[in-house]
C-alpha cells in the first residue's frame, strides 16, 4: 500500500459510549457528526451492533453512509479493515456505540464497546444521563474507568442537565474526584427528543423534516460541547490496522445484473456494506418505491429488506399495479430475496390493529402485528437441501449462517409441507423451528444477514441470480401507459403473459 493511500485511511478516531442504554449518545452522536460536517469536516460514522435506524440518522447528519461493526458476527480483522477502508478521505472516525460501555452478551466483555474501543485503539466520550445525579457522578467514571483500564475514557458529556447551578455542581465534582475532563454539558431539551415507536426511533425516511431537524441539532448541541477539544482527543488509527486494506474478493457474475431494491418510507433496512458488495459482484442497483412505482423495470432479481409495511398499509394496497407485478413476477421466476417486512409485503396481508389489508400474496399466510416482540436478538441458521442459493466456492456443507432478528410480526396460516432454507438453532425465524421460506425462487426470512458478517449471501444470491438469468430470462415489466397496469391484479401468470402486460425476454435482448 502506497503511503498516500495509508494516510488517506488514518482518520483519527472516537467512540461515543454510555454507562447505559436510553442515555442520549445517539443524540449527542449526531449533534456532533452534523456540527462537524458543518465546519468542513468529513465525517465518517460508525454504528456498532445490529441496527438500521440509527445509521439511516448518522449518514443524514454525516452526508456519509455509516457502517455497521459487529463484533458479535464479525472478527476483529474485518472490522479494522471496514473501519480503515470506510474512513478513506475522512477527516474524523466516529462510532457510535449500544448500550452501555461494558454491556454486551459475552462474560468476559469480547464484544462490547469497550471491547471494540481497545480494538480500534479509539478513546471513549462517554455520555452522562444527568438527571438526579450531583456527587454520584464522581464513583460512576471512576468505575467505568477501573473495570477496564486498557479502556481510555478520554471526556464526558454530560446530558439533560437541569439547569446552570446543576452543571455547575456536576463539574466541580468530576474535577475534584477524577481526571476525565468535561468536554460539555447539554441542557434537557424537548427539541433534542426524537420520537420512538415499537422496533426503536422513528426513519429519518419518516420524519417530516429530518435534515432541518437534524440541523437544529448540530446547533444545539455544538453550543453546548467543545468540538474543538474532542476532535484532538481522537487518535489516528493503529498502523496494524492499515497493514492490509486490499478491498474484499467477490465473484463476479458475468454480464451485469440488474437487481432491484426496494427503497422508501416503508422499506429502508440496508446495510451499507451489503449494498456495496452487490455492486462489488457485478450488480446494477435499481431503487423501486413500492409506494408510488406502478411497474417493476426490467430486473434479473430482487431485493426487498425490512422496514416498517405496517405503518404503510394504505399506501401499500392502494399500490394494486405494483403489487400485482411483484405477484406475477415472483410467481415467473424472478429470483427474490426477502427480509423481514419484505416476507410482510409478499404476504397475503398484514394485519395490524384492527387493520388488514390485502398484500402481494406470493406467500400463502398473513403477517400479523403483535405488542410484544416476536423474534429478537442474533440468530443461528442451519442449511438445509432446500436452499435455492448455490454453495459458496471452497465451502463445504452443511452450511450454517448467523444474522440477527427483531419483529413484532408472526406468519399465520400457513399450509402444511412448505420448503424452508433454514432449520432456526437459535431465535425465533417464521415457526420457532423454521425460517427462509422458499416459494418458487423466492426466499423470505424474518432473520436479517449480512455479508460478511456471519453470513457470504451476497455472492451466493449473485450467483442465483446468474444460473436462473442462465437459464434464460430478464423480467421486464412492458405495461402499456394507457392506464391498463391495475389490470394484472388478479391475472393468471399464462394469461399476463398472452395479453402482453408481463413478458419474458432473453437476458441479451434485456441488456440492450
Amino acid at each position: 500500500m502506497t503511503v498516500d493511500r495509508i494516510a488517506a485511511c488514518s482518520a483519527p478516531r472516537l467512540l461515543v459510549s454510555a454507562a447505559h442504554k436510553s442515555s442520549g449518545k445517539t443524540t449527542v452522536s449526531l449533534g456532533l457528526a452534523a456540527a462537524w460536517a458543518a465546519g468542513g469536516l468529513v465525517v465518517q460514522c460508525f454504528k456498532k451492533g445490529p441496527d438500521y435506524i440509527d445509521p439511516m440518522w448518522l449518514a443524514l447528519a454525516s452526508g456519509r453512509p455509516c457502517h455497521n461493526l459487529d463484533p458479535h458476527l464479525s472478527a476483529p480483522e474485518a472490522i479494522r479493515q471496514r473501519v480503515a477502508s470506510a474512513s478513506g478521505g475522512a477527516d474524523l472516525a466516529l462510532v457510535e456505540g449500544n448500550k452501555g460501555l461494558h454491556d454486551g452478551l459475552s462474560l468476559d466483555g469480547s464484544d462490547s464497546n469497550a471491547a471494540l474501543a481497545r480494538m480500534l485503539g479509539a478513546p471513549v466520550l462517554l455520555v452522562l444521563d444527568a438527571r438526579g445525579m450531583t456527587r454520584g457522578v464522581a464513583p460512576l467514571i471512576l468505575g467505568m474507568q477501573a473495570f477496564d483500564r486498557d479502556v481510555r475514557i478520554a471526556g464526558v458529556v454530560l446530558n439533560r442537565v437541569g439547569g446552570a447551578r446543576h452543571e455547575a455542581k456536576l463539574r466541580a465534582v468530576i474535577e475534584h474526584y477524577t481526571d476525565v475532563p468535561v468536554l460539555g454539558a447539554v441542557a434537557e431539551d424537548r427539541r433534542l427528543a426524537l420520537a420512538e415507536r415499537h422496533l426503536g426511533l422513528l426513519p429519518c425516511a419518516e420524519h417530516a423534516s429530518a435534515a432541518a431537524w437534524v440541523a437544529d441539532v448540530a446547533k444545539l448541541v455544538g453550543a453546548q460541547v467543545d468540538l474543538a477539544r474532542m476532535r484532538t482527543l481522537a487518535l489516528p488509527a493503529p498502523a496494524a490496522d492499515l497493514a492490509d486494506l486490499s478491498p474484499p474478493v467477490h465473484r463476479l457474475h458475468g454480464a451485469r445484473l440488474r437487481i432491484g431494491v426496494a427503497r422508501d418510507r416503508a422499506f429502508g433496512f440496508y446495510y451499507a456494506d451489503d449494498l456495496e458488495a452487490l455492486r462489488a459482484g457485478g450488480a446494477q442497483l435499481v431503487f423501486i418505491d413500492t409506494l408510488h412505482d406502478q411497474r417493476l423495470p426490467a430486473l434479473d432479481g430482487l431485493f426487498i429488506g425490512g422496514g416498517f409495511p405496517e405503518t404503510c398499509l394504505d399506501a401499500l394496497e392502494d399500490n394494486p399495479a405494483l403489487r400485482g407485478a411483484l405477484r406475477e413476477a415472483i410467481r415467473a421466476g424472478l429470483p427474490t430475496y426477502a427480509e423481514c417486512g419484505g416476507l410482510m409485503l409478499l404476504a397475503r396481508s398484514i394485519r395490524w390493529r384492527e387493520r388488514t389489508a390485502e398484500m402481494v400474496g406470493v406467500i400463502p399466510g398473513d403477517a400479523v402485528m403483535h405488542e410484544r416482540p416476536v423474534g429478537r436478538g442474533y440468530v443461528q441458521l442451519a442449511e438445509t437441501a432446500a436452499m435455492p442459493w448455490p454453495a459458496s466456492a471452497g465451502v463445504p456443507g452443511p452450511v450454517t449462517v448467523r444474522g440477527h432478528e427483531f419483529h413484532h410480526a408472526s406468519l399465520e396460516g400457513l399450509p402444511a409441507g412448505q420448503r424452508f432454507a433454514w432449520r432456526v438453532q437459535r431465535g425465533h425465524g417464521i415457526d420457532g423451528r423454521n425460517d427462509g421460506l422458499v416459494v418458487h425462487n423466492l426466499l423470505a426470512s424474518f432473520s436479517h444477514l449480512r455479508h460478511g458478517a456471519g453470513a457470504m449471501w451476497v455472492d451466493r444470491f449473485l450467483a442465483h441470480v446468474a444460473e436462473v438469468r442462465a437459464r434464460a430470462h430478464a423480467w421486464v415489466d412492458v405495461r402499456s401507459a394507457d392506464g391498463a397496469a391495475g389490470q394484472g391484479e388478479n391475472a393468471s401468470p399464462s394469461r399476463a403473459a398472452k395479453d402482453g402486460r408481463l413478458r419474458l425476454v432473453s437476458a441479451r435482448a434485456s441488456a440492450a
